[in-house]
């Protein structure tokens, strides 16, 4: 049923939705967008589910947008850029309203849009040594689509920390920002989700959602405006000379302009 993604549920309930773009680095195309939003909805709708743990396969978690889906963006028009995106953040609201807890199991690196996937889990839990970082200034770029998630999770304060430097950083300072809420060895790490899980295989799966949903409203949902805002701001971006420049100076393996 689906190419870029897996789904396997367990007789307690618990369905692991696995990244499967391995060799290449779990990083999103137009199509895994595409399958994981049909994967919320599915797998939201499906009573039988407890809870869904996001996990991907191979040593990355998700590397972000996908190089040849960056190529096409260079060549699209502005209104196509739009599509795209709010592709994007259309399956990261479904996977951020999904209505079952849903535990990150992030066991190697993520960067871009990878740290916008570790954002809408209810928890994550990830490995130490790791690196991560929203790398889109780099080339000239914004992290726009992801922002309204990964913001929510961090707070303005922690993302002006590494929103606009795109440095890298470590497990531990994931931790720090809000996007892990513990780290442990690879050793460790499914023994540390297990423990996440078995709390929910013991309580009412419909009072879940319904304070799921409570502690979304309480704490301010996101709005469309907001999700709209996000988009312009990207489309605005690749407009930019300076995103062309960036982009075409990572593929032809140079410097950008401004690197010093």
């Amino acid at each position: 049923m689906f190419e870029t993604i897996s789904i396997k549920k367990d007789d307690r309930g618990v369905a692991r939705l696995t990244l499967a773009r391995t060799d290449k680095h779990n990083a999103m195309n137009a199509q895994m967008i595409a399958e994981l939003t049909q994967a919320a909805v599915q797998l939201g709708n499906d009573e039988a589910v407890r809870v869904v743990i996001l996990e991907a396969e191979g040593k990355s978690f998700c590397a972000g947008g996908d190089l040849g889906w960056m190529k096409d963006q260079m060549d699209a028009s502005p209104e196509q850029r739009a599509a795209g995106a709010r592709e994007l953040a259309t399956m990261l609201g479904a996977l951020n309203t999904l209505p079952k807890p849903l535990i990150g199991r992030v066991q190697g690196q993520a960067f871009g849009g990878g740290i916008g996937m570790m954002a809408v889990c209810d928890i994550a839990i990830g490995v130490t040594p790791c690196k991560f970082g929203l790398t889109e200034t780099r080339l000239g770029l914004i992290p726009a689509t992801i922002s309204p998630y990964v913001i929510k999770r961090m707070g303005e304060a922690k993302a002006r920390r590494v929103m606009m430097s795109a440095k890298m950083f470590e497990s531990d300072e994931a931790m720090s920002l809000g996007l892990l809420a513990k780290v442990v060895t690879a050793q460790d790490l499914d023994d540390a989700v297990e423990a996440e899980v078995l709390p929910y295989l013991s309580v009412a799966p419909r009072a879940v959602e319904k304070t799921k949903r409570l502690i979304r409203g309480q704490g301010g949902e996101i709005s469309v405006a907001q999700i709209d805002a996000s988009i312009a701001a990207l489309v605005e971006a690749w407009d930019d000379p300076e995103a062309q420049a960036g982009i075409s100076a990572f593929f032809a393996k140079e410097k950008a302009p401004w690197v010093r």
